[in-house]
């Protein structure tokens, strides 16, 4: 098994302002990314036939035309370097171009997985000293969604900062520059290719992703099928309102819906979370074993729609008491989305006072998960919810 967890830096934050090139240029990614990767399910035995498999499926189960688009193949694909630095796939994979020619003639867009360092978290080759190289590989593929995961580079930075007698920002600058020349060989390109940086949020990404052309950035270290870890990791994104627009999205890691593990309670509180959060909408889950319940969660229209509102914002986390909080988010048609979330062991009343939100006169509330509409209420509403449960509501005047 393939061990992904990192070892994180205490970085110095330094300020770098957003490059005039970045101003002003069509956004790519207006709303968050949605498609599938197959990391979650598949680790390092994914296929090219596994890939193809996903792409069909993601036709036929209605997923392309409720906006899953992207097809990514994470790590493990990589062969070996032939004596002009040239990469080819490894035998899993035996031929890229065909592999993206293929999900392209479905409607898809095809997503890619490399490294800064010398190799990826797998110990396949990475892209250090072949940015450009492999860059302009990725767009002859026809690729439109790179993954870029520090994991190698990690080595180099911690040897910069014992050298510097534990101070990281040579170390920080050196991990900057890296994520900094994929960015712009990718621009050189000419292709529009989606830059995400996986770098499980060292040294606060949020700040300074565009600057090196990226559209989103790994806010946490990995996600997995447990509730414990997609509640610590849904829960904790309550600062990072204000970095989230159109172009740049906060990722706090792939979905793990249907994976098997979670209850369909814990997974439409993992859903809700991620959709008022404006996270990209990566599945990673088998999309040929998918239960009713997975896809009655996955491609539910309305919370799609509260993911993909082109407002672009984050939530508000209301308050937060205990195993309840509350969190709302503007919608660009003046409506609220509101989160309810019982994270306790067992049934709670978790309570939501209308006028905190602006809706003193009150609100038309509707259920999205229910998909039933509540009429009129004002003041407080109330809702017992159930353990590791959610209530996603959508409020107008």
């Amino acid at each position: 098994m393939i061990l992904r967890k990192v070892v994180l830096i205490p970085f110095v934050l330094l300020c770098i302002a957003q490059s005039p090139t970045m101003r002003g240029q069509t956004t790519l990614a207006a709303t968050p990314p949605m498609g599938w990767n197959s990391w979650n399910h598949f680790a390092e035995h994914v296929t090219d036939a596994d890939v193809r498999t996903a792409a069909d499926l993601m036709v036929s189960t209605g997923m392309r035309d409720a906006g899953y688009i992207y097809v990514n193949v994470d790590d493990t694909w990589q062969g070996t370097r032939d004596a002009n630095g040239e990469l080819h796939p490894n035998s899993r994979f035996p031929d890229m171009k065909k592999l993206g020619d293929y999900i392209h003639s479905k409607g898809l867009k095809f997503g890619i997985y490399s490294s800064p360092g010398p190799k990826t978290c797998g110990g396949y080759e990475g892209s250090l000293g072949h940015e450009v190289q492999d860059a302009q590989m990725y767009a002859s593929w026809g690729v439109d969604f790179l993954k870029y995961d520090l994991c190698s580079m990690q080595d180099p930075m911690r040897e910069l900062t014992a050298k510097n007698n534990g101070n990281t920002d040579a170390a920080f600058k050196m991990m900057i520059d890296a994520f900094r020349k994929m960015g712009d060989a990718l621009k050189a390109t000419n292709r529009p290719i989606l830059y995400s940086l996986c770098q499980y949020g060292i040294a606060e990404p949020w700040k300074w992703g565009p600057s090196v052309g990226a559209q989103m950035w790994r806010t946490t270290d990995d996600i997995n099928d447990t509730w414990g870890r997609m509640t610590i990791i849904g829960l904790e994104q309550a600062d990072l309102a204000p970095f989230a627009a159109p172009g740049h999205w906060n990722d706090p890691d792939m979905l793990e819906v249907g994976n098997g593990h979670m209850t369909t309670d814990e997974y439409r509180t993992h859903m809700s979370l991620w959709a008022l959060l404006a996270a990209p909408l990566l599945a990673g889950n088998d999309l040929s074993k998918m239960s009713p319940e997975d896809k009655s969660i996955l491609l539910n229209k309305e919370v799609i729609a509260i993911d993909q509102d082109p407002l672009g914002k984050q939530p508000t986390r209301l308050y937060q008491r205990g195993d309840f909080s509350v969190w709302t988010k503007p919608l660009a048609d003046g409506r609220v989305a509101v989160g309810m979330f019982n994270t306790a062991l067992d049934s709670r009343d978790v309570a939501l006072d209308l006028t905190q939100i602006g809706f003193a006169q009150g609100a038309t509330l509707h259920d999205v998960w229910e998909n039933k509409d509540l009429g009129k209420r004002t003041g407080i509403y109330s809702r017992n919810i159930p353990k590791h449960g959610v209530v996603l509501l959508i409020l107008s005047k």
